[in-house]
């Protein structure tokens, strides 16, 4: 049974193990060979990052077309409308075409850790807290997809994907779970050549029979010899 990390990875810190310039990676906070980021989540974005040695449950943590749930929460600029959460519910035109509907509703501001450096607040301008829960995976969606409807992103923090949350991780700080390992198309492929091999030994097929019945043919009639 292969084994995750949960980690609740900091502002600024890059989803990756190196880097040619002096910004912090997951090197500076994760010192376990052989796990790998499954996905990303970018250098100014914080929130949960699963980590795996496992190929197969990378890929699948990984891949949009798994359609693996994840749940954001979005500081945005401005008091967000009926009108923007509707838009967000229905897709919304980005350059590289429409995203998919959304699960979107305005929340409290959750009780979470403070960020270093703090957002940018501007004097008269309120801000507002969205959760979005979205399957796909475009390059900044979630950002993208608050300013397209009027309300820029000040602050962005991913809590779940799928069943897997922060729950009480601080930034910094991972989790360590046993999950089950998918099972891999070349396992599916020998399965159903079982099941396939079994079935056929269940349900003969009819060979024609050893003895074929004999269909019955005319008696040769004997000519008299003339007198």
């Amino acid at each position: 049974m292969p084994n995750i990390l949960l980690f609740n990875k900091p502002f600024q810190v890059l989803t990756q193990f190196t880097t040619e310039d002096d910004k912090k990676t997951l090197a500076d906070f994760i010192d376990r060979p052989n796990y790998y980021a499954a996905g990303r989540l970018d250098y100014d974005s914080e929130g949960l990052l699963i980590l795996t040695d496992n190929g197969a449950l990378q890929h699948q943590f990984a891949n949009p077309k798994f359609k693996l749930e994840k749940t954001y929460w979005a500081q945005v600029e401005g008091e967000i409308t009926d009108e923007a959460l509707a838009q967000l519910r229905t897709g919304v035109t980005l350059k590289d075409g429409q995203t998919k509907p959304a699960s979107a509703q305005q929340i409290n501001p959750p009780s979470i850790w403070d960020r270093t450096p703090p957002i940018r607040e501007r004097k008269n301008i309120p801000t507002s807290w969205v959760e979005l829960k979205i399957t796909e995976g475009k390059n900044r969606q979630v950002r993208r997809m608050t300013a397209a409807v009027g309300f820029p992103t000040l602050r962005l923090i991913r809590y779940a994907i799928g069943s897997h949350t922060l729950e009480s991780l601080l930034p910094g700080e991972l989790r360590e779970i046993s999950v089950d390992a998918p099972v891999s198309s070349t396992e599916n492929t020998k399965t159903n050549r079982t099941r396939k091999r079994t079935t056929s030994s269940r349900h003969p097929k009819q060979t024609k029979s050893a003895h074929p019945r004999k269909h019955p043919t005319k008696k040769h009639q004997t000519k008299k010899a003339p007198r």
